[in-house]
């Protein structure tokens, strides 16, 4: 087992712990709508879910305590002229909901005190909406509560717009335009931006207040629904969504560089067809992820900016709709983490638990981190005048002593960041890219190139030597643009004979570009000799002519070279063809030391031949000599 390790983490075990059906929510009929959306909605009090109703649109709200088969008359929120769509409860108000629809409007409820499923009456009086707000001119798919400012909605419409509503004054203050239908949104931890993704398969993240997108990137490739969810006060971003082959993918985002997903590529997961339901656990730091019909529930940890594999709870139960309860409503004496619902067939809500499995007889402060209470940081009016900032924390402590959650005193909140993204985003005249582009660097690469081997440095040898029989109006700065178009380039090297001197001030241009220039096998002589040469007639004259200036002065050689080699000395003599015939008698040399080792190798295959057949020979005597004993054996 050496070399193998196991990633050390709180929650590698968490489980997930199902309910039994006489503690689900039963005798429901949910809706059957096929607008993508979570369905149901969760708070520590109630559970709003879509119901199938006739004459208009409507939904319901649970109670959490009031659990197994419910009556089959229960009161309904109605309202709505059309289908409701989808609902989202108030951060801060547990009694306080909104929901969307298909007839273009939003509303606004409020539960009844004493709030009750049962009660006397054969047909139970249905709640009507407290306030009604109109802006949309096609059907409104989404609704989402601000999570840092008291009373800011955010409503997502065919319309192509996203509009953030002051509920108080009851009117809309600021309005998002996109370019198709939305498909998900998700705020950041302080409010002040919001993430989406919409059918044009693009992910932006606008500034809420400028009603403009501080960063528009293309999404998942694929053609069906995306998601996204801003992961708390944190500046990354986790999407789901498909590939154009259809595969399930999942991605996570640098929202101040979201060029592309972190890492470079997207998570396959796999290839089933349902939309993955992302929910960010702050706390715990675990990401869940829940298919539209399949019955599992994956989840992930991020660590190090990448999302490490946890476990998955399994269920032959196929889900449609899901919900996580916020936290402050798990139960922290069972060291639940998180509490999930999710509709089964559409006739029941089933309660899923995970569990940190452990044994202990105090409250557990670091599986239970600060989390956010029913306080908001801003007020609505605040929040449209460009304030922003994080809800103050409390301790669950007080859960598990039987009380409330107690705020923290503000010595012990945590330093946290008004919002990732506050700094503009990195344009494209950011500071790495100049230098990048000096062209200091570029010797550097001549000087040491990379190791190669004898064979590659013969060819680049021959390549070369071909190069100087070409077409003399040919630019060399042509060649080395040309090297960018075919998908592996003919690297040049700086040429050794004197004839053919004259390239190299191209090739010393071209050589801060990203063409790398090569030396071939049996140019390290050479190369000693003339480079001091170039380098004391640098300094005095231009570098146009150095082959001029090459032939007639024999005095510098000695002083360059002190030792030269013979083969150096007859190439700068003879002229290219000279050069030429030096490289065709070491490529034969090459190739016969190729044909020895290639014949000492078949030797040696040979030789293992043998003795492999030696081997089978005395195995298959082995096998026939115990045949015969159990033959012997049964006569």
């Amino acid at each position: 087992m050496a070399g193998r390790f196991v990633r050390a983490s709180k929650y590698r075990h968490v489980y997930g712990q199902s309910t039994k059906k006489d503690q689900c929510y039963d005798n429901l009929r949910i809706s059957k709508n096929a607008w993508d959306t979570n369905i149901i909605k969760a708070n520590p009090e109630f559970i709003s879910v879509n119901w199938e109703a006739s004459g208009g649109g409507a939904f319901a709200v649970i109670p959490v305590n009031q659990r197994g088969k419910l009556p089959d008359g229960i009161p309904l929120f109605r309202g709505h002229t059309a289908a409701v769509l989808d609902t989202d409860w108030n951060p801060f108000d547990d009694n306080l909901l909104s929901s969307s629809s298909d007839d273009g409007k939003v509303f606004l409820w409020r539960v009844p005190k004493d709030f009750t499923l049962y009660s006397d009456s054969d047909e139970p009086a249905d709640i009507s909406p407290v306030a009604k707000l109109t802006g949309h001119a096609r059907k409104v798919g989404h609704v989402l509560f601000n999570p840092a400012a008291q009373n800011v909605l955010a409503s997502a419409s065919g319309d192509y717009s996203v509009k953030l509503w002051d509920i108080e004054q009851g009117k809309d203050r600021l309005s998002l335009k996109h370019g198709e239908i939305v498909q998900s949104l998700s705020w950041s931890a302080d409010g002040a931006y919001l993430v989406t993704t919409c059918r044009d398969k693009k992910l932006r993240i606008w500034d809420t207040r400028q009603q403009k997108p501080a960063q528009e990137v293309q999404g998942h490739p694929g053609a069906k629904n995306s998601r996204a969810v801003w992961l708390g006060d944190r500046d990354r971003i986790a999407t789901t969504g498909f590939s154009r082959m259809s595969d399930r993918q999942l991605g996570l985002w640098d929202v101040k560089m979201p060029k592309e997903p972190v890492g470079g590529d997207f998570t396959i997961l796999d290839s089933i067809s349902g939309v993955c339901m992302p929910f960010w656990d702050d706390g715990n730091r675990i990401l869940y992820l829940a298919g539209k019909g399949d019955g599992n529930i994956r989840y992930y940890e991020l660590e190090n900016d990448k999302f490490e594999y946890l476990s998955e709870y399994k269920s032959s139960d196929p889900q449609r709709g899901m919900a996580f309860l916020p936290k402050r409503g798990v139960n922290v004496h069972e060291n639940e983490v998180a509490r999930a619902f999710k509709t089964v067939n559409d006739s029941f809500i089933e309660p899923i638990s995970f569990i940190v499995p452990r044994r202990a007889e105090v409250f557990q402060d670091d599986i239970y981190p600060p989390t956010i209470g029913l306080k908001s940081a801003v007020s609505a009016a605040e929040w449209f005048d460009g304030k922003s900032g994080v809800p103050p924390l409390v301790s669950l402590k007080g859960r598990y002593d039987g009380g409330e959650a107690n705020e923290l005193p503000a010595s012990e909140q945590p330093q946290t960041k008004s919002t990732p993204v506050s700094s503009p985003p990195p344009t494209k005249t950011e500071a790495p890219k100049p230098k990048a582009a000096e062209p200091a660097p570029a010797p550097k690469t001549v000087a040491a190139p990379p190791a190669r081997t004898k064979l590659e440095d013969n060819k680049q040898a021959m390549s070369s030597m071909a190069d100087k029989f070409a077409d003399k109006d040919e630019d060399s700065s042509d060649d080395a643009s040309s090297f960018e178009e075919v998908a592996k380039p003919i690297e040049r090297h700086v040429p050794r004979d004197a004839a053919s001197a004259k390239a190299a001030p191209s090739l010393e241009r071209s050589s801060s570009s990203t063409t790398k220039l090569w030396q071939p096998a049996g140019s390290t002589a050479a190369a000693p000799a003339s480079t001091p040469a170039l380098a004391e007639k640098a300094p005095e004259k231009a570098p146009e002519k150095p082959a001029a200036k090459a032939t007639p002065t024999p005095t510098p050689a000695p002083a360059a070279a002190p030792a030269p080699e013979p083969s150096s000395t007859a190439k700068t003599a003879s002229g290219p063809g000279e050069a030429l015939k030096t490289h065709l008698s070491d490529i034969k040399g090459e190739i016969a030391g190729l044909k020895s080792q290639v014949g000492e190798l078949t030797e040696l295959v040979r030789s293992l031949a043998g003795r492999l057949n030696e081997m089978a020979g005395s195995q298959n005597e082995r096998i026939r000599a115990v045949e015969l004993e159990v033959e012997g054996m049964r006569e």
